[in-house]
C-alpha cells in the first residue's frame, strides 16, 4: 500500500528538528523527560524522511515505537506489576515467601497476618535492583539517539528540498563526516545506509524504492543493535536479588520503630532462634525471586507495542506477510546482507528471538520486522496527543497514558 501525492505531502509538519535541537534532548538531565523528547524528535525526523521518500517507513519510524516501549523500563511502569503478577503465580515463590512469613510469625502481629505475602512479595520487587534496568535502558535510550539521531538530522538540513540528480557531491560530503570502519565506533554502515536514503529520494520506481529503504533500515539497525549490546547485556543481568538487603527490607517492614527499638527486637528474635530462620528464609526466596524477575525484565525487553493496540511478542514468530513490493527481492546488496542477517530467507518462520542478549538473534526479527512493516501508513502516526507533546515540549511529564 503506498501514499498518493497528497498524503506525502501531508507528512510535512514544518521544519525537522536540527542538530541543535537533538544536542539538547540529549542534554536534558531527567531520563523521563528526555525518553519522551526523544520519541516526539524520532516522530518528526520520520516523518520528514517519509514525505521525501514516499511515505513510506524509515528506520526512525521504528525507532520511534522502540523508544516509546523503552520509555516504560525506564518509568518501571509495568516492570514491577510484572514482576508481583509472576511471583503470585509462581509455586516456586509462593514455596518461599510462606517459608519467610512462617520465619516472622513472631514478629508479625495477628492482624497483619493476611497481609504478609503482599507485603513479601513488594519486599522482593523493592530489593530487585530494577533501577538498574531503568538506568540501562535510559542509557541505551540516550546513546543511539545522541549518535543516529544527529546523522538524520543532519541529512535532512543537507536536503531541505527533494534530492535531485546533481546532489552526488553533497551526499559524499555527508557521508565523509561519518567514521570509516566497522560498528561499534565504525560507521560504516551509517555511511552505507544514508547513501540508499538519498538514492530513495531521487528513483521514481516504487520497488526499487522499497527495497533501498529496507536496505537502509536493515543498516542503520545492525550499526544500532552492535551499539547496544553492553547496555542491552547490562539490563538483562542487573535484577539481583540480594538476599542481605531482602533480609534488611523485611525487617524494615515488620520491625517498625526507630533505631534502638528495631535493635531491641532484633535481639528478641535473636534469643527466639527465629532471626537465623529469616536469614535462610530470605536466602531461598531471593535465589527463587531472581530468575522470576530476569524471566519479566526478558519478556518487558522482548515486547513492542505498534498503533492500534498491536503488541509484537518477540519472543513469537512475526504473525505479518511481505507486503507485495517486498515479497520478491532484486537488490543485489540487499540480499547480500540478508546472507549475513537472516537465517530464513524469505520465510518468517523461526523468526522469535529466543535470547535478546544475542546479536545475530535480535537482527533476525529485526530485520523481518522491517521487511513486514516497511509500508505501514500507521507507523508514521504521533506516538502522543497535542497536549502531550505541548507538555514534553516544555520539559514537563505529560498527563495521561504514555
Amino acid at each position: 500500500m503506498s501514499r498518493t501525492s497528497a498524503d506525502v505531502h501531508d507528512l510535512s509538519d514544518g521544519i525537522p528538528p536540527v542538530v541543535a535541537d537533538v544536542d539538547r534532548i540529549a542534554a536534558h538531565p531527567d531520563p523521563v523527560v528526555r525518553n519522551l523528547q526523544i520519541t516526539h524528535c524520532y516522530h518528526q525526523l520520520s516523518r520528514a524522511l517519509a514525505a521525501r521518500t514516499g511515505g513510506a517507513a524509515n528506520w526512525c519510524t521504528f525507532a520511534v515505537w522502540a523508544s516509546k516501549q523503552v520509555g516504560q523500563t525506564i518509568r518501571q511502569e509495568d516492570l514491577s506489576r510484572t514482576v508481583e503478577r509472576l511471583l503470585k503465580s509462581s509455586p516456586e515463590a509462593a514455596t518461599g515467601i510462606g517459608l519467610v512469613v512462617r520465619s516472622l510469625r513472631r514478629a508479625v502481629p495477628q492482624h497483619e497476618v493476611d497481609r504478609v505475602h503482599e507485603m513479601v512479595r513488594r519486599a522482593v520487587v523493592t530489593t530487585a535492583r530494577l533501577d538498574d534496568v531503568s538506568a540501562a535502558s535510559a542509557r541505551g535510550n540516550l546513546k543511539v539517539f545522541e549518535e543516529i539521531a544527529r546523522e538524520f538530522a543532519r541529512f535532512l538540513a543537507v536536503f531541505a528540498h527533494d534530492a535531485g540528480s546533481g546532489d552526488e557531491r553533497r551526499i559524499a560530503e555527508f557521508c565523509d563526516g561519518l567514521r570509516s570502519g566497522e560498528p561499534p565506533e565504525g560507521q560504516r554502515y551509517l555511511r552505507q545506509a544514508f547513501t540508499r536514503y538519498h538514492r530513495a529520494m531521487t528513483t521514481s520506481d516504487p520497488k526499487q524504492r522499497a527495497e533501498l529503504l529496507l536496505l537502509a533500515n536493515i543498516e542503520v539497525g545492525l550499526h544500532e543493535q552492535t551499539r547496544l549490546q553492553p547496555e542491552i547485556a547490562a539490563a538483562l543481568q542487573a535484577p539481583v536479588v540480594d538476599p542481605g538487603a531482602l533480609e534488611r527490607r523485611l525487617f524494615d517492614l515488620f520491625l517498625p520503630g526507630n533505631r534502638v527499638v528495631r535493635w531491641l527486637r532484633l535481639a528478641w528474635l535473636t534469643v527466639l532462634g527465629r532471626r537465623s530462620a529469616v536469614r535462610v528464609a530470605a536466602q531461598q526466596l531471593a535465589d527463587q525471586a531472581r530468575t522470576l524477575v530476569r524471566r519479566a525484565v526478558t519478556k518487558h525487553l522482548m515486547t513492542l507495542a505498534l498503533p492500534g493496540g498491536e503488541v509484537l511478542d518477540l519472543s513469537d514468530d512475526l504473525p505479518a506477510t511481505f507486503p507485495p513490493e517486498l515479497v520478491e527481492l532484486v537488490d543485489p546488496e540487499l540480499l547480500a546482507l540478508l546472507e549475513i542477517v537472516d537465517p530464513t530467507p524469505d520465510s518468517l518462520l523461526d523468526t522469535a528471538a529466543r535470547d535478546w542478549a544475542d546479536l545475530p538473534d535480535r537482527m533476525h526479527y529485526i530485520a523481518d520486522m522491517f521487511r513486514c512493516h516497511g509500508l505501514r501508513l500507521d507507523l508514521l502516526h504521533p506516538p502522543f496527543t497535542a497536549e502531550q507533546v505541548e507538555a514534553l515540549t516544555d520539559g514537563r511529564r505529560p498527563a495521561g497514558a504514555l
